[in-house]
């Protein structure tokens, strides 16, 4: 019998691990797939969801699919899950039967760095899934044969850009997610309010339509992000999900009763004076980290904390902005936040020069912070 092992956090669990599933059943006629919810996950720091919970949306998602089961082994075990662990214990229930163990090409690359890796490979045969780009692969592969002198068996799958980030974010802003998950498993998140965070929903209702779309894609952006710059989870969303509350409210607005906006503020700058003081007010934000990241979204400033780098690049840079320089920027962005912090700015400075717009002088000044600190002035 062909039994192979599928393991991860499934924080959630979506479409595109059930279609993984599938296509390796295909290409290698795999009798069983035992798919394996974490407890913990060594290396992942996403924001924390009961096990229980991901068990039971593993069975709700893989209920129906032929061929897989889901096992509680991991969860029981109440402990980091190392897959070493994990593979030689199912080797010794299934001793004359063929081993494997799936993967994405993502995770191919680090593999060598897991815990005992060779002893993985005494228990099972890899199944790579290659839904990365070729050379990504190629790179990989050459990786994983330097260390272990054989290239692992790969299968080729074409899916959608659907991650398990994405699910949580919409989620925990009130939005559908039926459409990534698959309709029992959002069922059970929106019953049970799994990743639910408390009134952000509500933006919504400050918000155009597109600019609510706008603010998705910050958020998800965010929330890809922000453990390199060592930002908890919750922290990033809530704040992407706030920075432009108050975009659309006019200064007799109810949200704004109170307001008083700092002296001497351009037009286009005034909403992120406005936005962290109705985050605030309205929506009970206390973390003032959060509310200062709000407070110079669009300008920047000088000495600028993580949070505010985060929030300030991903409103410019999420995937719905289309501006010349846009990609060089977000090429930037994936190798080093300050140098794109420092070229945004700049592009951001050059843009109101050449179209005749006041320069906020914060906006100069977090330019010439920022450019000093990469130069190491």
């Amino acid at each position: 019998m062909k039994i192979a092992l599928f393991g991860g956090s499934f924080n959630p669990v979506h479409k595109e691990h059930i279609n993984i599933v599938k296509a390796a059943v295909e290409a290698y006629g795999l009798d069983r797939v035992i798919i394996i919810p974490t407890f913990i996950t060594p290396d992942k720091a996403a924001r924390a969801v009961s096990p229980s919970a991901r068990l039971e949306m593993c069975r709700l998602a893989f209920g129906g699919v032929e061929c897989a089961e889901v096992s509680d082994y991991e969860i029981t075990k109440t402990d980091v899950s190392y897959s070493y662990i994990t593979c030689r214990h199912f080797r010794e229930i299934y001793p004359d039967d063929e081993m494997y163990f799936i993967l994405g090409a993502d995770m191919l690359e680090n593999f060598p760095r897991w815990k005992n890796p060779r002893e993985i490979l005494k228990c099972v045969n890899l199944l790579v899934c290659a839904r990365e780009n070729g050379e990504s692969l190629i790179a990989a592969c050459k990786t994983f044969k330097d260390a272990f002198g054989f290239k692992p068996a790969t299968f080729g799958y074409v899916g959608g850009k659907v991650s398990s980030t994405r699910v949580r974010v919409l989620a925990s802003l009130g939005e559908s997610v039926d459409e990534f998950t698959g309709e029992m498993t959002a069922n059970y998140i929106s019953r049970n309010k799994i990743y639910l965070l408390p009134r952000l929903h509500e933006v919504k209702n400050y918000l155009t339509p597109s600019r609510w779309r706008h603010t998705l894609r910050v958020a998800e952006m965010a929330a890809e992000n922000c453990a390199r710059l060592k930002i908890d989870e919750v922290t990033a969303v809530t704040a992407a999900a706030l920075h432009d509350c108050a975009k659309y409210s006019g200064a007799d607005a109810a949200e704004l009763k109170g307001f008083v906006c700092p002296k001497n503020v351009p037009d286009t700058v005034v909403h992120q004076y406005a936005g962290a003081y109705v985050a605030e007010r309205v929506f009970g934000i206390t973390d003032k980290e959060i509310s200062a990241a709000i407070a110079c979204h669009a300008s920047g400033r000088k000495n600028m904390s993580p949070l505010d780098k985060l929030i300030y690049l991903c409103d410019m840079l999420e995937g719905g902005r289309n501006f010349d320089g846009v990609e060089e920027l977000r090429k930037i962005f994936a190798q080093d936040i300050d140098e794109c912090l420092c070229a945004a700015l700049k592009h951001q400075i050059d843009y109101l020069e050449s179209s005749g717009a006041e320069i906020y002088p914060l906006t100069k000044e977090a330019y010439e912070f920022i450019k000093g600190k990469n130069n190491g002035q």
